[in-house]
């Protein structure tokens, strides 16, 4: 499988860079927009699409593997309130994976962890208190318990950086190594053009140099040295290859691009999708990158 990956990817970069077929890779499948909790940064849990059936979405699966994507990531809202009839999330992570190199999942994990997708991400927003008061809700110990006792193979945390947590991330990295395989991280986009969650430009910075010393020392940081020290000044974003990835809202609305189009106004001077300047950087050949995706997106083996 591992070289069904590396040919598929060589076609797809020569189409792309040669012919000039700008074709995505990558989807977001935003499968519900239900969830258990409000987080404050979250522009979704009130929104109010209808989603769609098992036979829909296995519709949606095929056209976006014709498309041209292979790494399907399925989020929310919090999946696993996905529900039609028998079905339920498994049984999309299991259609899924006959289309797509790597399925991921990211959950808030109040529900389960039990899934079968190739990459799980659970978020978390800093230590105990911070965390719960970003939720709303007491669940920072019942989030951690669930870490602690899953099996999944590939686990990492996912958190978004903001005002209100962003000096305590580094002490977070460490409270959670040895209980997931890295974290990965983003920072708060203010769909509205004002937002007081939004971190101001030197503290973005500050957390990104203490990150990346972190790095540098062994703790658990996924994203790349290149990916960190490209987010403190944003000047990836002018050869940004949004075109590589595509969303998908749960009426089954895909829309290829920036993640905030149609969702939002795009600001790409304060943008913070590290996934987005992750891909930028894979695709210019930049080898630790694509590492990243090699150890992050793990390939199905069936």
């Amino acid at each position: 499988m591992e070289s069904g990956w590396f040919f598929y990817f060589l076609r797809y970069y020569f189409k792309t860079r040669w012919l000039g077929k700008k074709t995505p890779l990558l989807a977001g499948f935003k499968i519900t927009h239900k969830c258990n909790l409000k987080c404050r940064h979250c522009p979704f849990w009130h929104e109010n699409l209808p989603q769609m059936d098992f036979k829909q979405i296995q519709a949606v699966l095929k056209k976006l593997y014709d498309m041209g994507i292979r790494i399907l990531l399925i989020e929310g809202g919090e999946p696993f309130l996905w529900r039609n009839g028998q079905y339920g999330l498994n049984d999309v992570v299991n259609e899924a994976k006959k289309y797509f190199f790597s399925v991921g999942v990211t959950t808030n994990g109040t529900i389960s962890l039990d899934i079968d997708s190739n990459s799980l991400w659970v978020s978390l927003d800093g230590l105990k208190e911070t965390h719960n008061h970003i939720r709303g809700r007491d669940i920072f110990d019942q989030v951690i318990q669930k870490i602690e006792a899953s099996n999944h193979p590939n686990l990492y945390v996912n958190t978004t950086i903001n005002m209100l947590n962003w000096n305590e991330i580094p002490d977070m990295v460490r409270f959670l190594k040895g209980k997931v395989k890295g974290v990965t991280i983003q920072f708060f986009y203010p769909y509205e053009k004002a937002d007081p969650l939004m971190l101001s430009s030197d503290k973005r910075v500050r957390v990104l140099d203490e990150l990346i010393r972190m790095k540098r020392e062994g703790w658990p940081l996924t994203n790349s040295f290149k990916a960190l020290d490209a987010l403190k000044s944003n000047d990836w974003t002018k050869r940004c290859k949004d075109w590589m990835i595509a969303s998908i809202e749960p009426d089954g609305t895909i829309t290829t691009g920036c993640y905030v189009k149609n969702r939002g106004q795009i600001q790409c001077n304060v943008c913070g999708f590290s996934t987005n300047t992750e891909i930028t950087l894979a695709y210019e050949l930049e080898m630790e990158s694509i590492n990243v995706g090699r150890r992050v997106f793990r390939y199905c083996t069936g």
